[in-house]
């Protein structure tokens, strides 16, 4: 052997295995890292806003009591409430084990949700195309996807202050579970790369129900958007169509609908119909989803079945377009199994290998500028004097209600006139009169008592006693109002917010008795409550 020939060294134990080479992480492993972590500082920067206080009333409940919780925001019984999902379950256990708080809890939750949803997406892409950059390329367009503004709705993944929701993870596990069913689909090789539910068999088709059930019990309108985009892919890859092979795909979704209908906690079926259940169609958020259209044309053109992410657009756009001009918003979630799939489709047109056509250079400069001005209006809070600001800037004016909640105990009811209030003081422990999300727990005529009885209490022109009338009624304790809201003259201020002029005052229990018994009148608006 001459000096110059190169020897391959022996390999031994575990290194022979590998072959010896070293790990590299791949290209969306890099991305996804960077992702995860500049999204996850953002959350951890900016207070917890919008829906945020409600789930975290539901851990608080779940906390006290796991088979019976109370209703998240009133002090009711919880049966049927929509909240009680087995995320919420999971963190109420958490919560139970650590003693930590609702709020607490979800600050942990926010980064484990999207590290479930930036690895179910590269799992999906990479069942879609082998094409190393695809994966990158998707996230550069789901992150655009999520736009600008803050997470006012529970509906689907968003912004940094969304990372919380339930529908992030919902979307999470249905990126895992359609990499699951598309890899079935085509049975080929790479099913084992998917993970455990890659084993053949029947057990492989029911643990893929499982997890199609988890998805619509954790986000029953994800769930629907779910099974819509799971059909799709079995419709354009399944060959070979047989009576077992049907069979298999029946259990599949006989066990999802089984796992639904078995959740003790509330109905599915009465969630996922609730108003306001479904992701609102907000074409702003979603349209550079329409840079992917000409992609979804080219792979419609080369074959002559219907391609899988063809499908899903279709699937989901045409509810959606009937939802726009029918008038039913509920459809609007369908919009978000288009707007993926287009989405996916560009990612995988544009990560092909070059040289490209003319018609792929073309797709290719398209894209660029959609993908600038949509960053652009991403950011154009932090350059332009009165445009809309980014997301982490819109969650950092959502008031903290910590000074508040240090005077109120756990359980005590609270009378206030502010949403933003509203959908934060659960969230630390108490209790409001009159729910401000309608959910399938509490009976709409009961709901609307409350809601008048908030009204009286709040008017001026009440007297006093229909004010203690409702005081009895729902063992109201505590008042927070905002400077638009006179005080009631037997109401007892006990703190203010420099911040947004509201007062908390306490009422009942014998407080403003004490206080006219000892002949000295309740305290007025502060000075710089009343500017």
């Amino acid at each position: 052997m001459s000096p110059g020939t190169p020897v391959r060294r022996a390999l031994t134990g575990a290194t022979a295995l590998r072959g010896g080479g070293r790990w590299r992480p791949t290209p969306y492993q890099l991305a996804g890292l960077l992702c995860w972590l500049a999204l996850s500082l953002a959350f951890w920067a900016v207070p917890l806003c919008c829906d945020a206080g409600l789930h975290a009333a539901a851990i608080e409940r779940l906390r006290d009591d796991l088979l019976h919780p109370r209703h998240p925001t009133a002090d009711l019984p919880g049966a049927g409430s929509p909240a009680y999902t087995p995320c919420a379950l999971a963190q109420g256990v958490f919560a139970r084990v650590t003693e930590l708080g609702g709020r607490e809890v979800l600050r942990l939750a926010g980064p484990l949700n999207l590290l479930v949803l930036l690895a179910g997406l590269g799992r999906f892409v990479r069942v879609l195309s082998p094409r190393r950059r695809a994966p990158v390329l998707a996230l550069a367009g789901v992150t655009l996807l999520w736009g600008a503004q803050a997470g006012g709705w529970s509906g689907g993944p968003g912004p940094a202050s969304t990372l919380p929701y339930p529908s992030v993870l919902a979307a999470g596990l249905t990126f895992w579970a359609w990499a699951l069913t598309g890899a079935r689909a085509r049975d080929t090789e790479p099913v084992r790369h998917v993970g455990p539910g890659g084993l053949r068999g029947l057990p492989g088709y029911a643990g893929l129900g499982v997890l199609y059930g988890l998805v619509l019990l954790v986000h029953p309108a994800t769930g629907v958007v779910a099974g819509a985009g799971a059909a799709a892919l079995v419709a354009g890859w399944q060959r070979g169509w047989r009576w077992a092979l049907a069979g298999r795909w029946a259990l599949t979704g006989a066990v999802a609908l089984l796992v639904g209908a078995v959740w003790p906690y509330f109905d599915v079926a009465a969630a996922a119909g609730e108003p306001g259940a479904g992701i609102p169609a907000t074409g702003g958020a979603l349209w550079p989803a329409l840079l992917g259209l000409p992609a979804l044309w080219l792979r419609a053109r080369r074959g002559p079945r219907w391609d899988p992410l063809v499908l899903m657009a279709v699937v989901g756009g045409a509810p959606a377009l009937y939802g726009w001009v029918g008038g039913h918003p509920g459809y609007g979630g369908m919009l978000w199994l288009a707007a993926v799939a287009s989405v996916c489709a560009l990612a995988v047109e544009l990560a092909a290998p070059r040289p490209w056509p003319v018609r792929r250079r073309v797709l290719g400069a398209a894209a660029t500028a959609g993908a600038g001005a949509a960053l652009l209006g991403v950011t154009a809070g932090g350059l332009v004097p009165g445009a809309p600001g980014p997301a982490v800037s819109a969650s950092s004016r959502w008031p903290d209600y910590t000074w508040a909640a240090r005077h109120i105990g756990r359980g005590e009811v609270v009378i206030t006139d502010g949403v933003r209030a509203a959908r934060t003081l659960p969230g630390y422990g108490p209790y409001l009169v009159a729910p401000v999300v309608p959910d399938a727990s509490l009976d709409a005529a009961e709901r609307q008592r409350r809601t008048a009885a908030v009204r009286v209490f709040l008017d001026p022109g009440s007297a006093p006693a229909e004010r203690a009338a409702v005081v009895r009624r729902y063992r109201v304790r505590w008042l927070l109002l905002t400077p638009r809201t006179p005080l009631p003259a037997e109401a007892v201020v006990v703190a203010w917010s420099g911040r947004t002029g509201e007062v908390l005052a306490r009422v009942g229990g014998g407080a403003a008795g004490a206080g006219d018994a000892g002949g000295r009148a309740a305290p007025s608006r502060p000075a710089e409550v009343t500017r």
